[in-house]
């Protein structure tokens, strides 16, 4: 089986030679067309190779992967139970399944072919991997989202990140039935979000912000206009008919054409939103979105990286400066008065995630933010109330 799988690898460099030749004459054949070119390819140049039609089959798969697919990964991303595909080099990949990590037996031929499979896979969706840009971001038709990084900055070899878009769209019920969050907590996040309370959702890379966001904005009422902003899109609004999607645009050769966040939300400013959902900011960007929260944008949702509630304040605090002339204790004040609740969520070594602090944010004059928390999480199972129930209707109550 082993030598049969050696032959087939080599017959395939073969085969990958004779396509390419055979597009000499044909400028951007699509898919249809070159597993046509691939199957003719395959019947002149494999007489004497005794395969089987099977064999065959497997061939025109594997010569069609190298070209616009990712090779021998590709049956990783075909499995619907895969949530993520790590390859860290050509014989080092790992994924994710159930929210545990796996080491796969699958591996490249060597770095330089994993290489070009990357390269030529960013080159087909138009972004640019190379030398002179070794970091590249993408996002696949299907809503997966994809990274690479070439040598020299990967000095081990080519690194690429997939985290696969399931098609899933979570329910409030079933995040509360997966233990997600509680059920008294779930229904005062949803009161807020009708009652467009600013919500903030943060934690770390992986830990569900994405999904909860999507599936709090489905209590956002259909007659809203909502715009969406994103660096890469990945959220899926549901039940709203005025929505404006945006998505970043990275700059082209010369150097030009960039669109990033803080672009988007100043030209949403103009559109007339009921409110304005920015899947993450990271940067400068957060000065622009302080001031969208404070100039009559309320119920507004955000995301972004932080460890809890409070380190998320400080870092959109610092992030901020980074993009206004503002002093610090103004910025903290500005803040304070936009973003009304935070809700931290976190994934814990067995891979299960939930929300462990939910917090209101209380008007601040000084240089620290004193949050009243809400919900606590004890121990990866309670979602405990830390507070009265006449104090969450207050909270969650249409200003």
């Amino acid at each position: 089986m082993k030598n049969q799988e050696y032959d087939l690898n080599s017959i395939k460099e073969q085969i990958t030679y004779y396509v390419l030749n055979s597009l000499k004459n044909e400028i951007d054949p699509s898919d249809d067309r070159l597993k046509e070119i691939i199957a003719d390819v395959i019947g002149m140049n494999i007489s004497g190779q005794n395969l089987t039609l099977s064999d065959k089959k497997e061939l025109a798969v594997k010569v069609f992967n190298s070209m616009r697919r990712l090779d021998v990964i590709e049956p990783l991303m075909q499995d619907p139970t895969i949530t993520e595909i790590m390859v860290n080099g050509p014989d080092n990949i790992f994924y994710e399944r159930g929210g545990k990590l796996y080491k796969s037996d699958i591996k490249f031929s060597n770095s330089q072919s994993l290489q070009t499979i990357i390269s030529c896979f960013f080159a087909n969706q138009n972004r640019p991997l190379n030398e002179a840009n070794p970091i590249s971001d993408l996002r696949l038709p299907d809503g997966s989202r994809a990274n690479a990084v070439l040598p020299p900055v990967a000095p081990d070899g080519p690194i690429l990140t997939i985290r696969k878009f399931t098609g899933v769209s979570h329910d409030i019920v079933t995040l509360i039935r997966q233990g997600f969050l509680s059920d008294e907590s779930a229904r005062f996040l949803c009161q807020c979000v009708k009652n467009k309370k600013t919500l903030f959702l943060c934690g770390g890379t992986g830990s569900g912000k994405t999904t909860l966001l999507n599936t709090l904005s489905s209590f956002i009422p259909s007659d809203e206009r909502v715009i969406t902003i994103e660096d890469s899109a990945e959220l899926n609004l549901q039940g709203i008919d005025n929505l404006v999607r945006m998505e970043a645009r990275l700059p082209g050769p010369d150097g030009t054409g960039e669109v990033n966040i803080a672009h988007m939300i100043r030209a949403a400013l103009r559109m007339r939103p009921d409110r304005i959902i920015i899947g993450e900011v990271r940067g400068a960007e957060t000065a622009d979105l302080m001031n969208a929260i404070n100039t009559g944008h309320k119920g507004s949702l955000s995301s972004g990286h932080a460890n809890s509630c409070l380190e998320m304040m400080e870092r959109l605090t610092s992030m901020a400066m980074a993009g206004s002339s503002l002093p610090f204790n103004a910025i903290v004040s500005q803040l304070s008065m936009g973003i009304d609740i935070l809700v931290h969520i976190t994934r814990d070594k067995t891979g299960k995630r939930y929300v462990d602090e939910i917090c209101y944010v209380p008007t601040s004059t000084g240089t620290t933010f004193n949050l009243e928390q809400l919900f606590v999480n004890i121990g990866g199972t309670i979602l405990e109330k830390k507070c009265t129930d006449t104090r969450l209707e207050e909270l969650c109550r249409y200003n």
